[in-house]
């Protein structure tokens, strides 16, 4: 016999896929939404229809964007001659609620992961190495996880990298080993862009 109507265990169901929803987490979420009201379940909705309108991807650095180039590519204020190179989209927020740099971003849209079979022909990896061409970049801030598959990015761009006799730097070890970016809080992560260490 289901104890939970087959509508609420959808939602539970869809709730645990995301990352760091647990079942408990999923339930308690879609048990809140049970009482809330019809308005601000079409709220709730609208906002996840509507998330991926607008979006684009941006030509120089493949942040996600609402045009194209971006606002940080298009900002004239930025030091355009470092580069900070990190692993997704939320990484870039990350980074920027720090305060502490002022160059551009390169999002690779992942890491190197042959498990999952993501190779560097998956990734942005080919456009950096053209921007690096193409620019006067001075410096590139390897800003890649602190776990296997980021280490291993790292490590690939930076063979791909020496070569253009470009400064090559990573993020200091202020990050725990296998953490992510967007988890780490502002403290660490500034101190990890102001320790950086030439790699």
């Amino acid at each position: 016999m289901q104890v939970i109507p087959q509508n609420v265990q959808n939602l539970i169901d869809e709730f645990a896929s995301l990352p760091g929803i647990g079942p408990k987490t999923a339930e308690r979420l879609t048990f809140y939404l049970l009482r809330s009201s019809d308005r601000d379940l079409n709220s709730l909705g609208s906002a996840v229809l509507d998330l991926k309108k607008g979006l684009e991807t941006c030509s120089i650095c493949s942040n996600i964007a609402e045009k194209d180039p971006c606002h940080i590519c298009d900002d004239i204020r930025r030091e355009k001659s470092i580069i900070c190179v990190v692993e997704e989209p939320l990484d870039v927020v990350a980074v920027e609620k720090t305060g502490k740099f002022q160059g551009l971003y390169h999002v690779l849209g992942g890491v190197i992961s042959p498990i999952d079979g993501i190779g560097p022909d998956d990734l942005y990896i080919r456009e950096l190495i053209n921007r690096l061409k193409a620019g006067n970049i001075e410096e590139i801030i390897l800003a890649t996880n602190p776990s296997i598959e980021g280490e291993a990015t790292a490590l690939y761009i930076q063979k791909l990298v020496v070569p253009l006799d470009i400064k090559i730097t990573r993020i200091a070890r202020g990050l725990p080993v296998g953490g992510d970016l967007e988890y780490a809080d502002e403290v660490t992560l500034s101190r990890a862009i102001e320790g950086r260490l030439d790699y």
